[in-house]
């Protein structure tokens, strides 16, 4: 599995040199403050030739780009001086994201296109349209495809929901969470369920656990989850459950070791640092902040294994990064498991992982620790003693540190 792995990355990779070392070569020359990244990290941009020629050009954050903008508003000098954006979008913190020109600059059609959504569909957008670029960005991935756009936004369920009686609305794209608030509120409004047309929904944003996914299913035929940043537009996109995100064109998506920031080429979780291919906007190994891992998709390409956390929100232990949002995924399943919580702990110099638990009535317990314990091995690669307990604290930390440094 891991040499597979590696060859299906490595053509992945190759497959891209030209197109980033094209991109490094323009943008170097329209966009000085580009020109100035690369100097600083010893890199001549003529001698990028494929994209392991960007390995030592340290990863730039969020953090990075908002005070290069404060510094030097209003983009940190990384739009080049012959663009005007169509729109100026602004994130938290705050960082202010450009609309480049173009047709679908954030390439969410390639998704939607995936999913099956066409000019006959009319679809109703449920991101919102103020300062987000969320809904801006789904709507020009819709209309070029060339759909129908509603541009819901969120909130007034009850409007949204007679939108969908009255208007042929025949796809979706939102939270999945929303969706299921929509699904509920059709219902309580007393609407003709004939009248319930959506049959496909691109969904983002946050988790879509499996018990969601089969509630929306029960609605929607076709629920596909993605995955994007304002930043950086789409990064990933499902081609059926569980079977990974697609990586889009448009876009060098990596992930890279937590400590070195080189890619890694093996199963490791790592942050998924991505390099847009557009030279009048150079962002180039831009680290969103997610933790992802690698895995062999069912047409052997490589895929995202989902978002499985963001950066500092993992533990080390043993050498080994724990994510709460993996632990999450591993024991999601777990048959009559009530509750967990991971506690990492030293003595003698030496890490010890527990994980407690609390089981559901009538569990057998002895299978239930069992259980618990083969999945932490196998899905998690860690060796842990498994405890059962009457109570955990509803808001208790899935991982929880006790170690003393001193």
């Amino acid at each position: 599995m891991s040499q597979v792995l590696q060859e299906s990355l490595h053509r992945y990779t190759t497959g891209l040199d030209s197109a980033v070392s094209t991109v490094v070569w323009e943008a170097a020359a329209r966009v000085p403050a580009f020109a100035t990244r690369l100097a600083e990290a010893g890199i001549e941009p003529r001698a990028v030739v494929g994209v392991h020629d960007l390995d030592a050009l340290p990863i730039v954050t969020k953090d990075d780009m908002i005070a290069r903008q404060r510094s030097d508003p209003p983009f940190g000098g990384y739009l080049a001086h012959d663009v005007r954006p169509r729109r100026v979008f602004q994130s938290p913190g705050p960082m202010y994201e450009p609309q480049l020109p173009g047709t679908d600059p954030w390439r969410w059609s390639e998704a939607l296109r995936s999913l099956g959504v066409r000019s006959t569909d009319t679809v109703l957008n449920c991101f919102g349209y103020h300062l987000s670029p969320a809904g801006a960005m789904f709507e020009e991935g819709a209309t070029t495809v060339g759909a129908t756009v509603v541009p819901a936004g969120t909130g007034n369920l009850d409007l949204q929901a007679g939108l969908v009686a009255e208007l042929d609305i025949t796809a979706y794209t939102g939270l999945p969470s929303y969706l299921k608030a929509l699904c509920t509120r059709f219902t309580e409004a007393g609407h003709d369920p004939q009248c319930w047309g959506i049959r496909r929904a691109l969904v983002t944003a946050e988790p879509l656990p499996d018990s969601l996914r089969a509630e929306l299913s029960a609605w929607v035929g076709e629920v596909r989850m993605a995955y994007g940043t304002a930043e950086a537009g789409l990064l990933g996109y499902e081609t059926a459950p569980g079977s990974g995100l697609c990586l889009p064109g448009g876009v060098l998506v990596q992930v890279c070791d937590l400590s070195s920031g080189r890619p890694v080429t093996d199963a490791t979780v790592g942050q998924v640092v991505v390099t847009l291919l557009r030279a009048d906007y150079p962002l180039v190994r831009f680290g969103t902040g997610d933790l992802s891992a690698w895995m062999e998709g069912p047409d052997g390409t490589p895929r995202l294994a989902g978002v499985l956390g963001r950066v500092g929100d993992a533990v080390k232990v043993r050498g080994m990064f724990l994510h709460p949002r993996q632990a999450h995924t591993a024991l999601a399943d777990v048959p009559g498991l009530a509750g967990f919580q991971f506690v990492v702990e030293r003595a003698n110099h030496r890490d010890a992982l527990r994980c407690l638990v609390t089981a559901g009535d009538g569990v057998d317990t002895d299978a239930l620790t069992e259980d618990v314990r083969a999945r932490i091995r196998t899905a998690l690669r860690f060796e842990a003693t498994v405890e059962l307990v009457s109570e955990i604290a509803a808001n208790a930390d899935p991982v929880c540190d006790r170690r003393d440094w001193s």
